[in-house]
């Protein structure tokens, strides 16, 4: 098991490789951006990038802000050499480029709770709950893992600027939907009611981008980010409403932003470490193993 003691080690910025159990053989870097007072009590953030695979740009972001908010975030990168295109990122490794369905261990978007349980192993951390941030394509990643169970410990969580939404539609196949996918109408309730915060820079409204998702189903759901945001929380309200449950998601606009993480990154902190905060009582006793 890799040490992940450096990642603590000092106050300010850290990084070091990681192989998740899962993916022995593909390289992750963890950024670390720890704050000058930290303990095993301090709140866990992870945090997801953008399309660049520029987790240290990101780790940089929240460095500005981990004092003050009092949490130790950890920057996830994937590097697009050992994890390619938007397959085994954006859309959490669910399936080949053939469309053959991956089995749920080899999915991507259990590599946030693996680590979780890594940190608790080695006494970094001694939470029961830890949150997540992500921005762009990291948005994409966070509330679609949130879709599929990976829920259970996270105390608060961020989708911000998301290209593309995995609507909360069984009718629409599966990334832009929730369609073709083990998901039912049943098992979508919780996923509705879970507290999803979705956070648009009302000036993320740019169409010309090399990396805006501007085929035929992304369009669908609207003509920019802003509005795709907008539409992704309506639709889980009226779904909601329709399944006689409740939802939990909210849309956060932050004004005169567009697609930028370190703005928003800097608009989701205050948020970010109120929830953190206020969330549960530490483990006791041994850490988990």
């Amino acid at each position: 098991m890799i040490d992940l003691a450096p990642l603590v080690a000092y106050p300010g910025a850290n990084a070091i490789p990681y192989f998740d159990p899962a993916f022995p053989d593909r390289r992750l870097i963890l950024h670390g951006a720890r704050p000058r007072h930290y303990d095993p009590a301090t709140p866990v953030l992870f945090v997801h990038h953008g399309v660049a695979r520029n987790g240290k740009a990101y780790r940089d972001y929240w460095l500005e802000h981990v004092d003050e908010a009092g949490i130790l975030a950890i920057s996830i990168e994937f590097p697009e050499e050992t994890f390619p295109e938007y397959l085994w990122y954006n859309f959490g490794n669910l399936h080949t480029k053939a469309g053959t369905p991956n089995p749920r261990e080899q999915w991507t978007f259990g590599i946030d709770d693996r680590l979780f349980n890594v940190l608790q192993a080695q006494s970094i951390t001694r939470r029961q709950r830890y949150g997540v941030f992500g921005h762009s394509a990291g948005g994409q990643y966070v509330h679609r893992m949130l879709s599929f169970g990976y829920r259970d410990r996270v105390a608060v969580a961020v989708s911000a600027n998301a290209g593309t939404y995995a609507m909360p539609d069984l009718e629409i196949p599966w990334p832009f939907g929730l369609g073709e996918t083990e998901l039912t109408l049943e098992t979508l309730k919780p996923v509705l009611a879970f507290p999803i915060t979705v956070m648009a820079g009302t000036e993320d409204t740019k169409t010309t981008g090399k990396f805006f998702p501007k085929g035929p189903r992304s369009l669908r759901q609207g003509a920019h980010r802003y509005e795709r945001a907008h539409n992704y929380v309506r639709m889980g309200q009226r779904v909601a409403a329709e399944l006689g449950t409740t939802c939990g998601w909210t849309v956060i606009d932050v004004p005169n932003v567009g697609h930028s993480g370190k703005a928003m990154s800097a608009a989701a902190a205050p948020v970010v470490a109120a929830r953190l905060h206020a969330s549960e009582p530490l483990l006791t006793g041994h850490a988990r193993d």
